[in-house]
């Protein structure tokens, strides 16, 4: 059997809204019933994992005054071939579009979130490897 690669990215839309596109198109509004078809169960995880990590860093930075104009989160997750309802490998970029946000503090956040705060992540993280690397780009600015 061959092992399935899924892509979903989520946005931050301000204050704890989150908009989740996949790849076929399909799109979730985080926090609500709301959805349009092609998004399966297994993406919703990812989704769930997108927003709640996300309202927890956008919470933990806006209480250090720090200037959040866009939060991106890029999932990328591999499924086991045996059993392809169980997530092996989880890997989440997070691209913060900031003007006072320092890399040390969006680390921390993101810490926080995935340690304490995300029950997501955390139930994820008991059958998954999750890694993560971010960037910090100013406003209008396009990442590399």
């Amino acid at each position: 059997m061959s092992t399935q690669i899924t892509e979903v990215t989520t946005n931050w839309k301000g204050g704890m809204a989150f908009i989740g596109e996949n790849a076929s198109g399909g799109k979730v509004q985080i926090g609500t019933l709301e959805g349009t078809p092609g998004v399966g169960p297994m993406q919703l995880l990812l989704f769930g994992l997108a927003g709640c990590t996300g309202m927890d860093i956008i919470s933990i930075l806006e209480k250090k005054r720090k200037n959040i104009h866009d939060l991106k989160m890029v999932i990328k997750a591999t499924r086991a071939a045996d059993f392809p309802m169980i997530w092996t490998d989880i890997h989440i970029k997070y691209l913060l579009w900031s003007d006072n946000t320092k890399s040390k503090e969006l680390e921390q956040a993101i810490r926080l979130s995935e340690e304490k705060y995300c029950s997501v992540g955390i139930m994820l993280g008991k059958s998954a490897v999750i890694t993560s690397d971010h960037q910090i780009l100013k406003p209008g600015e396009m990442p590399a």
